[in-house]
């Protein structure tokens, strides 16, 4: 009895709602309640027959959970912890102890590499030491996301983990016990280089809250090397935070140019988003690599740079996310992400493509100026050889993670950059003369 007296408090609580907070559409709720009832009863069957008990706030989450999914592909349920995680991954930074892991065994989690200058870099943790004790909790008992959650924690709180090494020469393994403080960590999601005839490249992993800051490091870096053309490589770039693609974005684009606008069903989403007065780097030659994995943010970038005439666009069209979601905060800090206006280059371009056409693969997105087909496991590896790089306390070195791959898409704006800076010194009224 107790069990369907939560159901039907449940469904009180909601025709309440409906009526409360919404009586512009009271007309509608006798459909609503009517709906209700149907979820009520189902709730009330399952609690009474299904082979298993089942608890009413569980089955409830699942309702919430298919409710937002069946909007559309980025609408989504979201549960208190993963609420917090998201919190801490759009920030840009989180307390943890700096190691990239791999999990991709149950109950198995190695050490990728220790990130530079991290408490896991200063005890000398290794590339390839499996974590096996957290806080003298095994890690075989643990799931992969309760394992790296465990090492995470507040800024200055200490954590234990032994370790596990293998000895490459003789084959004999080890244990290691170090006791971590926690520090906050920044993940690199810039990586920088220069490249044959003065031109710089920067990859952008995605779009955080330390993207534009890393940016400007790496574009002064390159500067003092003496860079004369810009390659900026967004393939891959899943997007992020609006605010982060839209200031990228304005440090090439200024006179007060529209970088991005939204729309949505109300018109508190019509919004857009201009540059500033001046650009910081209005005038270097560019060239900007995008594929299928850039998304959201990427798109954005790449839409006003295009648009604008800012910079030519190399690689394969991108992904086509091109919509605006929102996270509401509900009241027992579990949240609900929903999709609320979708977004249009300067030009009025929309971004999102419609994923449930039978050609979505050719609608939306971003159409690069020089479309350079390539096969995206071999762009991965090929992209991917800049950004993971193996950190080894006991080598003192950075290495590779993977032997470098051809790139024919970055050799593409590697030339086209060639070309026009050997175009831009030819004296062609002077060759006519001659002639």
């Amino acid at each position: 009895m107790k069990k369907k007296i939560n159901v039907y408090v449940i469904f009180m609580i909601a025709a309440f709602f409906m009526g409360t907070m919404f009586p512009f559409a009271y007309s509608g709720v006798d459909t609503g309640l009517d709906q209700l009832k149907i979820l009520v009863d189902v709730m009330g069957k399952i609690q009474d027959n299904f082979v298993e008990e089942k608890d009413a706030k569980d089955l409830v989450t699942g309702a919430l959970y298919g409710m937002a999914s069946q909007l559309d592909e980025f609408s989504e349920y979201i549960s208190v912890d993963d609420m917090k995680a998201m919190r801490e991954e759009t920030k840009g930074e989180f307390g943890g102890v700096g190691m990239r892991l791999n999990s991709s065994k149950p109950g198995e989690l190695i050490v990728v590499t220790p990130l530079p200058d991290s408490p896991a870099y200063k005890a000398g943790v290794e590339p390839k030491d499996k974590v096996i004790k957290i806080d003298g909790r095994p890690v075989s008992e643990m799931k992969s996301d309760e394992a790296v959650a465990a090492l995470r924690g507040e800024v200055g709180t200490k954590v234990k983990v032994e370790l596990e090494r293998k000895d490459e020469k003789t084959g004999k393994t080890s244990t290691k016990k170090v006791t971590l403080k926690r520090t906050k960590i920044i993940p690199e999601v810039v990586f920088s280089k220069m490249m044959e005839g003065d031109i710089g490249y920067i990859y952008v992993t995605d779009f955080s809250g330390h993207t534009v800051e890393g940016f400007e490091k790496a574009m002064q870096t390159l500067q003092d090397k003496g860079m004369k053309a810009l390659i900026v490589d967004l393939r891959f770039n899943p997007g992020g935070l609006l605010d982060s693609a839209v200031n990228l974005s304005k440090l090439f684009i200024g006179d007060n140019k529209l970088i991005v606008y939204t729309k949505g069903r109300k018109e508190e989403f019509f919004k857009e988003y201009k540059s500033n007065p001046k650009a910081k780097y209005a005038d270097i030659p560019m060239a900007l690599l995008v594929n299928e994995g850039s998304a959201s943010g990427s798109e954005i970038v790449a839409g006003a740079l295009q648009d604008h005439k800012r910079a030519v666009l190399i690689g394969s069209r991108t992904f086509g996310k091109g919509s605006v979601q929102q996270v509401i905060s509900l009241p027992d800090t579990s949240g609900l992400r929903i999709t609320v206006a979708k977004y249009y280059t300067p030009l009025g371009r929309m971004i999102h493509k419609n994923f449930k056409a039978k050609n979505a693969d050719e609608t939306g997105g971003i159409v690069p100026d020089i479309v350079v087909p390539f096969e995206p496991a071999k762009a991965r590896a090929a992209t991917f050889y800049t950004t993971n790089l193996i950190y080894s306390p006991s080598k003192k070195t950075a290495e590779p993670e993977q032997a470098k791959a051809e790139d024919p898409v970055l050799q593409r704006a590697v030339e086209l950059l060639k070309a026009r800076e050997v175009l831009g010194n030819l004296n062609v009224k002077e060759d006519a003369k001659a002639q």
